[in-house]
C-alpha cells in the first residue's frame, strides 16, 4: 500500500536522518517505494520535544510505519521496545535492514496489512502510538477504533496522529483528548491522551 505523496525535505533524497538521541545524526536508507518519505526532521523534532518525559522505558506501537522514522527516533531515545507494521514488504525489509545496522534487538518489524493486525485482539498493551497512515485512504479512524476497541491502548497512553492538513479534526474516540496540535505544510500533526 502506498505511502503519503513524495515530498522533498533536507534530509536528502533516499536518506533517513535519526535527530536525537543514541543513534543522533545516523543516516540511513530509504527504501524505492512510490510515496514513501519519512516525518521531515523539523516535524519529529517538534513531536519529541512535546513527548520529552514520555519515551524512555516506552513500549511503542507503529502502526503505518513506513520508513520507521517515528518508532525509530523513539528507540534511539530510549524506548524500551517498539513494534512495526509496515504493509510494503520492500520498506519493511529496508526497515529490518537498518535495524540490524543500528545493531538494535528491542524492535519488531511485522509486514502486515495494519488493519488485519488491529482487528485481533492485543496480546499487550502499548504506552506510545505512532498512526501516520498514507494521505487520503480513509485508514486512521478504523484504525483509532480497533486500538481502543482490542486492547492496544494502556491506562495512560499517548497517541502521536499525522494527518493531511485537508482532513480537518480526525475522527478519534470520545476518550482521547487532544493535548498538542501543530501544522507545518501539507500535514497536521496532533497528540492525544487518553482519560
Amino acid at each position: 500500500m502506498p505511502r503519503k505523496r513524495k515530498t522533498t525535505s533536507h534530509n536528502g533524497a533516499g536518506r533517513l536522518r535519526i535527530i536525537g538521541g543514541d543513534w543522533r545524526s545516523r543516516q540511513l536508507p530509504v527504501a524505492s517505494v512510490e510515496g514513501l518519505r519519512p516525518t521531515p526532521d523539523r516535524v519529529r523534532e517538534t513531536v519529541y520535544n512535546w513527548l520529552t518525559g514520555w519515551v524512555a522505558g516506552a513500549r511503542c506501537l507503529d502502526v503505518f510505519s513506513g520508513t520507521g522514522a517515528l518508532g525509530l527516533e523513539a528507540l534511539s531515545r530510549g524506548a524500551a521496545h517498539t513494534t512495526f507494521l509496515e504493509f510494503s514488504p520492500i520498506a519493511a525489509r529496508m526497515l529490518k535492514d537498518n535495524l540490524n545496522t543500528l545493531k538494535c534487538n528491542n524492535a519488531e518489524v511485522i509486514q502486515t496489512d495494519a488493519s488485519l493486525w488491529l482487528n485481533q485482539p492485543a496480546t499487550e498493551g502499548y504506552d506510545l502510538i505512532f498512526l501516520d497512515p498514507p494521505f487520503n485512504k480513509g485508514m486512521l479512524a478504523p484504525a483509532c477504533r480497533q486500538l481502543a476497541e482490542n486492547g492496544y491502548l494502556k491506562e495512560d497512553v499517548v497517541i502521536y496522529v499525522e494527518t493531511e492538513a485537508t482532513l480537518g479534526q480526525p475522527d478519534v474516540p470520545d476518550n482521547w483528548q487532544l493535548w498538542k496540535e501543530k501544522g507545518a505544510g501539507q500535514l497536521v500533526s496532533r497528540l492525544y491522551r487518553t482519560n
